[in-house]
């Protein structure tokens, strides 16, 4: 019979957090509330997201405003 306090007992299996992460996806805690609106966003939130998407126009949000930019690439 192997001997748990040997050379590869539980303690000495370590990995990083990161790695751990892949394998290991928490359950996020959310109200109904929440979880609504993570599902159903709203207009103007999708065109935020549309737009800080695509990188032209993301970077010209930054110079002249979000509504012109998102106008001139998908207006």
């Amino acid at each position: 019979p192997k001997d748990s306090s040997g050379p590869h007992s539980a303690d000495s299996i370590k990995i990083k957090k990161e790695v751990a992460n892949a394998f290991v996806k928490r359950q996020k805690r959310s109200t109904l509330y929440e979880r609504y609106f993570e599902y159903y966003k709203s207009p103007m939130e999708q065109m935020h997201e549309r737009c800080e998407n695509y990188p032209p126009c993301d970077y010209l949000s930054d110079q002249i405003g979000f509504a012109m930019a998102y106008n001139r690439f998908f207006g």
